[in-house]
C-alpha cells in the first residue's frame, strides 16, 4: 500500500521542477529578446531609410506600410510582383540591379530571416528587404494572402529536413 503523503510529495516535487523548467525558459528568451521590440528591421532597398531601422509591418487592405524611427514608406498591393521570405536575397531580386539606396550585405543565414518585397510603382521600381524571425514572420503569411491576393514564396535550407 502506497502512503499518500509519499505520492502527493513526489507530485508537488514534479510541479515544482516543472514550474522551475518554464521560468528558466521564460528568462532565458527574455535576454535575447525584448517584450516591445519592433520585429522589421530595414535590410536593404530603394527607400531612404537608415538600414537597421527597427519597425512595424502594418498589412492593409491596399498595401503595406512600414514605420520605425527614421521613416515610414508604403507599397502597393496592385504594384507587387514578388514577396520572398529565406535564407538569403534571391540572385532573381539581385539581378533586377535596382537603385539601392542601402545596398544588401548578401549573407547566407541558417534559417529564413528575410523577407522580400519587390513592387513596381507607377513605374518606379522598388525593393525592400527586412530582416525578421521566422516567429515574427509566421502570422503574417495569412494576413498578406488574405489582403493582398498574392502567396510570399518561402524557402528553407536543406539542413532543416
Amino acid at each position: 500500500m502506497t502512503k499518500p503523503n509519499g505520492r502527493t510529495n513526489s507530485l508537488a516535487a514534479s510541479i515544482q521542477l516543472l514550474i522551475a523548467l518554464l521560468l528558466l525558459a521564460g528568462s532565458l528568451y527574455g535576454k535575447n529578446k525584448k517584450p516591445d521590440e519592433p520585429p522589421f528591421q530595414y535590410e536593404a532597398g530603394t527607400e531612404d531609410l537608415a538600414k537597421g531601422c527597427a519597425g512595424r509591418l502594418e498589412v492593409l487592405k491596399v498595401g503595406f506600410t512600414f514605420k520605425c524611427p527614421g521613416g515610414s514608406f508604403s507599397l502597393p498591393f496592385s504594384g507587387v510582383s514578388l514577396m520572398e521570405f529565406r535564407p538569403d536575397i534571391s540572385a532573381q531580386v539581385l539581378a533586377m540591379k535596382p537603385a539601392w539606396k542601402v545596398p544588401p550585405e548578401p549573407a547566407r543565414v541558417r534559417e529564413n530571416k528575410y523577407f522580400t518585397i519587390v513592387c513596381n510603382d507607377q513605374g518606379k521600381l522598388r525593393v525592400v528587404v527586412f530582416r525578421v524571425s521566422e516567429d515574427d514572420m509566421r502570422p503574417y503569411f495569412a494576413e498578406i494572402e488574405l489582403q493582398s491576393g498574392k502567396s510570399v514564396k518561402e524557402y528553407r535550407s536543406y539542413d532543416e529536413f
